[in-house]
């Protein structure tokens, strides 16, 4: 299906809109954070940092976002659910950075903004089946439709606020995660869903000349969670509505690193009797640390690892059903190589046997310094530990 020019031209309109809106309020939105106490002050030796940093600057990203959207796309019912409930997202991110708040009450009313968006028309009424072999091309929720498309919500909002551990991650997979979506809806005819992730993603790369390390200002909960609402919304609106059989399988891919890292996250706290909700190091940013990675080398690979999984769902896109198939096929198989590879390295090390007495043994080099000593938790990019 050939991609439409003038679509092409509006949705870089309201990329660039939101990415200079975003620029631009990114330093009134420090001030104003260093005013209200939105500050991310190091209080002892766990600190990445060593001097006060604020945070809530995912206000920025929402400033760019809303206003390009404003401009740029009529506000239909589904529209007008979305951005209220976006709203009520960013209120709460906004007091989570100021006071810090509990899990539960955050939950509760992530539910309360998934339900806004869902009930004005924003949720999933049809999956396609992935069985190849069946009749039935895709499956019809009925009453499911409101539950699966909350859940659905509420899960990859927390997804993209749990990544939000080092300076510039979470801000830069959103980004990867919405030109993705962009590029699909361009080739799918979906010009609304175009100018929507274009929007986002102008904000995120308005915002991320000040959020690279070294950080000038934090995204917080206030952008972590707005941006996994918005991408959560609008892969339903472009994605979840197709009957073919690849609509399955691409919002998967295209959010997949955030996905992995929560799924893998509750399974791990769950394996050591543990709340899912409660806090831990074994994040794939930390694990990265610990091998020897610099902050700006883990980001980076954590970019690519994104940016091959959303190549990934172009592909899926362009080509047949039964060859999507095999390709899908293709790089669960290598991920899943991957992944072995992964734990054989963080699995600890056999005994090895005790030197001889007749050689000298050679002092252990100093650890290389990643973090500050006795640290329990990693914090790059926020101080939160309900991360």
């Amino acid at each position: 299906m050939p991609i439409q020019l003038p679509s092409v031209g509006v949705a870089l309109a309201a990329l660039l809109v939101s990415a200079l809106v975003a620029l631009i309020s990114t330093p009134v939105v420090r001030s104003l954070a260093f005013r209200i106490g939105a500050v991310d002050v190091p209080k002892d030796n766990r600190r990445m940092h060593d001097h006060p940093i604020p945070r809530m600057g995912g206000l920025a990203i929402f400033f760019g976002f809303i206003l390009s959207v404003l401009v740029f796309l009529p506000l239909t019912s589904a529209l007008r659910g979305m951005l209220l409930g976006s709203v009520i997202i960013v209120i709460l991110g906004i007091a989570d950075d100021i006071f810090a708040l509990p899990a539960m009450p955050k939950f509760i009313v992530q539910i309360i903004s998934a339900l806004v968006a869902v009930l004005s028309g924003n949720r999933i009424d049809f999956l396609s089946n992935p069985n190849i072999f069946s009749k039935e091309p895709f499956w019809e929720l009925g009453w499911l439709s409101i539950p699966i498309t909350v859940l659905w919500i509420v899960g990859i909002t927390n997804a993209v606020n749990l990544i939000d551990g080092l300076d510039g991650l979470a801000c830069g997979v959103s980004t990867i995660s919405s030109m993705t979506l962009l590029v699909i809806a361009l080739i799918v005819s979906e010009p609304d869903v175009a100018i929507l992730m274009a929007a986002l993603a102008g904000g995120c790369i308005g915002f991320l000349p000040y959020n690279l390390n070294p950080a000038k200002i934090f995204m917080g909960d206030t952008g972590a969670t707005f941006l996994g609402f918005i991408l959560a919304t609008v892969s339903i609106q472009g994605l979840f509505k197709f009957y073919a059989i690849i609509s399955f399988a691409v919002p998967f891919l295209m959010l997949g690193l955030p996905i992995f890292d929560t799924c893998f996250a509750i399974l791990r706290r769950v394996a050591r009797g543990q709340s899912p909700m409660s806090p831990d190091r074994g994040h794939i940013h930390h694990r990265l640390i610990d091998m020897g990675f610099s902050q700006k080398q883990a980001v980076a690979v954590l970019y690519i690892i994104s940016a091959i999984l959303g190549l990934s769902a172009v592909v899926l896109t362009t080509i047949g059903v039964v060859r999507a198939m095999l390709f899908l096929l293709a790089l669960c198989t290598a991920g899943a190589v991957a992944g072995k590879l992964y734990l054989d390295h963080n699995s600890p090390p056999s005994a090895k046997p005790r030197p001889s007495e007749g050689k000298r043994q050679r002092p252990a080099p100093p650890p290389r310094r990643t973090q500050s000593a006795d640290n329990d938790n990693f914090f790059g990019e926020e101080d939160q530990s309900e991360k």
